[in-house]
């Protein structure tokens, strides 16, 4: 079994345009311009590579922010592109049977897909693929956030060596990223990576994680720390209301607490807020043991912080649990 590292361009009307008010057969977010890839053997050794342009056929006017970004001009376009479905023979030509696709990202199999039911082709060929952002996560930092191609390769130390935003040059730096990640362990870990993603546990696991809980349909971000602060602030063990400390804000919609249990002492509390399909705010929350290292951080940013600003206990009033500098 081969993998092939896939990377694609694809080309969106401008808003407003005749294109935008085309009616497909089939929504698509965008039509592939542009395809590269990059076969990685069972032993992880990178092998060949793969491109082509696609000339298009709804969106035939190039929208100027791709262009820009990605440097491809309609005249080359027009003089090197191949209509699509060709394109698609010559690529599944190439890739063979028995492949696994790798994307950086969930989007690239997600617009292949579009593209080829927008044209009557089948997909079944494209079922199998791993976003390798989740395989990269799971055995460097252990978070869930999406990364940049670029602060993946300074992480091992990987030279850019091909364009950015080139679908082959793009294919080729992540699939020299790939070929540092154990494979076969990420596929069979992938399910579990995936399921922290949706679950928005986003953020590294710092060692020390005794629970992890999700909780879902907030009003806002205060009824969520509020929430978190009070009813659902419960100890890991007994499950008794613990009494918080603050809340210091993190980068990328975090924040962290020190609670106490009457009975089992301090906990520290991180949580990640991020907002649902239907608008209202979802929490990742992580409970971590007091000697922990995520409870070290906290004393240490609890230290820097100001001395009106430092973590004081609150007294025992249940109303108004985020006053002052709470959030």
């Amino acid at each position: 079994m081969d993998y092939i590292v896939l990377d694609m361009e694809w080309n969106q009307p401008w808003p407003g345009s005749p294109s935008s008010r085309k009616v497909l057969p089939v929504h698509i977010r965008g039509e592939i311009i542009q395809i590269g890839a990059v076969r990685i053997r069972p032993d992880q050794t990178v092998a060949d590579e793969f491109q082509i342009m696609v000339k298009p056929k709804y969106y035939r006017h190039l929208n100027r922010r791709v262009s820009k970004l990605t440097g491809i001009k309609e005249s080359r376009l027009k003089a090197e592109g191949v209509p699509f479905p060709e394109a698609m023979e010559a690529f599944r030509s190439w890739c063979g049977e028995d492949i696994v696709f790798l994307t950086w990202g969930f989007d690239d199999i997600g617009i292949l897909r579009e593209n080829l039911q927008l044209f009557g082709m089948d997909i079944d060929w494209t079922g199998k693929w791993y976003n390798a952002q989740m395989i990269f996560n799971a055995q460097t930092d252990g978070s869930t956030s999406q990364k940049a191609l670029k602060t993946a390769m300074e992480l091992f130390g990987i030279e850019a060596t091909r364009p950015a935003h080139d679908a082959l040059g793009d294919a080729y730096h992540t699939a020299l990223i790939c070929a540092k990640l154990d494979l076969h362990k990420g596929a069979a870990e992938y399910d579990q990576a995936l399921k922290s993603h949706e679950n928005g546990f986003h953020g590294a696991e710092l060692p020390g994680c005794i629970c992890r809980q999700v909780y879902y349909d907030f009003p806002d971000k205060r009824a969520a720390l509020a929430a978190m602060a009070g009813e659902e602030n419960k100890c890991p063990i007994c499950e008794s209301r613990m009494l918080g400390s603050r809340w210091f804000a993190q980068p990328g919609h975090r924040y962290m607490d020190l609670a106490t249990c009457p009975e089992h002492g301090k906990f520290l509390i991180r949580v990640r807020l991020s907002e649902q399909p239907d608008g209202l705010t979802r929490v990742s929350r992580l409970t971590y043991e007091a000697t922990s290292e995520a409870a070290a951080n906290y004393a240490r940013r609890a230290e820097k912080a100001d001395p009106e600003e430092r973590p004081h206990r609150r007294r025992r009033r249940r109303t108004a649990p985020l006053e002052g500098n709470r959030e």
